[in-house]
């Protein structure tokens, strides 16, 4: 059959069909049918290609991925060893793990340091931070100086210079642990078999010991509680700033304003726990401090523990406040202030590193947090 007798035919087929109304689905199916053998044609190309193009030896994908790599068995590194090795699955990288640190180090402050961010630094309690360098720091955050040496321990507890006839009995009871928490302790290298009697143990006079999980009171710089207008005495171990005896004079209102222009803070909180009893107020060195009740001046001069030019006022109303690191003071001994009275000028003497007004409020046996009866900022 010639190509023009086909031709006719298939024009006849496609008049028929489309004469009854076929001839759209015809050409339907027929693109489909056109369609799905060039995708197959393509799909059996490509195959082709890949499978020329594959190393011989290697392995396919899916195999590569399900099959777990094994390390050859001992005898086959070691070379002769007659026993067998055992297999492991490989591993690119090694994993090592993290590990605590044990010793101590040293760390040297640098402007802008505080007890609370070199804590948080090494996940620390601003606590073990102050515990560990009594000699430096007296326990005194606005001890923190740039240049200063801290040791850091490598867990929160306490650091003991051991001492010519201390007994760990003794040392552990001072700081709340049992003698077996500091032998225990790897980093300190005391053998439990060779430390000794408790009562006097091996331990060389001079050796710094980590109590770990050790706490103390805090040795106290502030200024005491209870110095009132009838008691100013109290305060006489502070410095020359203490006043004598006054009766009567102003009571406060037993409310408190701000005592500085500025009602921000600007350094340390209120943190009992790294005995720090009162607020660091901004201020710039010149603006006045003012009294934050009425009261009578019962403390008025240098402070010998840190403090600078410090005032204290009794409000008669069985609470104090106290004014630090003044450059100026306004008021004398005795004298009656009103809310609000200038009492002094802010500034940075003392331990401070920086203008600032330190601002405490006192009950006779407790202090308050100034943050608790002051106004919003």
């Amino acid at each position: 059959m010639s190509n023009n007798e086909k031709r006719g035919i298939f024009a006849r087929i496609t008049e028929t069909l489309v004469g009854i109304g076929l001839g759209e689905s015809f050409f339907r199916i027929g693109t489909l049918i056109l369609s799905a053998a060039l995708i197959g044609t393509v799909i059996w190309l490509v195959r082709i290609f890949f499978a020329q193009n594959i190393p011989a030896g290697a392995e396919t994908v899916s195999q590569a991925t399900e099959a777990p790599v094994i390390v050859a068995g001992i005898e086959s590194i070691g070379g002769g060893n007659s026993f067998g090795g055992v297999p492991r699955l490989a591993q690119v990288h090694t994993t090592i793990p993290s590990r605590p640190r044990e010793k101590v180090i040293e760390y040297t402050v640098v402007e802008g340091d505080t007890i609370f961010g070199i804590a948080q630094n090494y996940g620390l309690e601003p606590q073990t931070v102050l515990w560990s360098n009594y000699y430096t720091l007296l326990d005194n955050p606005h001890s923190l100086k740039p240049g200063q040496e801290l040791s850091i321990l490598p867990i929160n507890g306490t650091y003991h210079e051991w001492q010519q006839g201390e007994g760990l009995n003794g040392v552990a009871k001072y700081y709340g642990v049992t003698p077996e928490d500091i032998i225990n302790y790897a980093p300190n290298g005391l053998d439990p078999a060779t430390v000794g009697d408790f009562a006097a143990p091996n331990i060389a006079p001079g050796t710094w010991l980590i109590v770990p999980g050790g706490k103390r009171e805090f040795i106290s710089w502030s200024a005491p509680l209870g110095v009132t207008r009838e008691n100013p005495a109290s305060a006489r171990v502070l410095g020359p700033g203490a006043c004598e005896p006054v009766t009567g004079g102003a009571v406060g209102f037993g409310t408190f304003v701000w005592p500085a222009s500025q009602h921000a803070r600007s350094g340390f909180d209120y943190s009992p726990g790294t005995n720090h009893w009162g607020i660091d107020i901004a201020g710039n060195e010149g603006e006045g401090a003012y009294a934050t009740d009425a009261g009578v001046i019962v403390y008025a001069g240098w402070n010998n523990y840190g403090y600078g030019n410090m005032i204290m006022v009794d409000h008669g109303n069985n609470f104090q406040s106290l004014y630090a690191h003044l450059s100026g003071i306004s008021v004398v001994c005795g004298q009656s202030v009103g809310q609000g009275d200038l009492i002094g000028i802010i500034g940075n003497t003392g331990r401070s590193s920086g203008s600032h007004l330190h601002f405490e409020i006192r009950a006779i046996s407790s202090w308050v947090n100034p943050w608790d009866v002051l106004p919003p900022p």
